[in-house]
């Protein structure tokens, strides 16, 4: 009789691997290729760090601050608004069917 039960965590953490961008929806972690970054659980908090972020990265022409929060605060965003969730959504199957190569 074998135990099979190390299989299970082992798919487990390889379907996590897989995912490179975005939230992980059952650990609320932000994910970018290797980086996990947690995010608070409460849902105002997301909102007011979403917003914070793309406020900045309206901003990104000064020294501190840069363009990379714009992306980075739609991406909190849209785990609590559907209309940014959308927007998200409709991005990444442009960007995937531009990626594709063309037969």
């Amino acid at each position: 009789m074998t135990d099979h039960s190390g299989t299970t965590a082992n798919t487990d953490r390889n379907a996590r691997k897989t995912r490179r961008f975005g939230i992980d929806p059952s650990t609320r972690e932000l994910v970018f290729g290797s980086v996990r970054i947690p995010l608070p659980r409460s849902r105002l908090a997301r909102v007011g760090l979403g917003i914070a972020l793309v406020f900045g990265g309206l901003l990104g022409f000064l020294p501190v601050l840069g363009f990379w929060m714009l992306p980075l605060g739609l991406i909190v965003l849209s785990h609590d608004m559907p209309a940014v969730r959308r927007w998200r959504r409709r991005f990444s199957v442009w960007w995937a069917r531009k990626r594709r190569p063309v037969n």
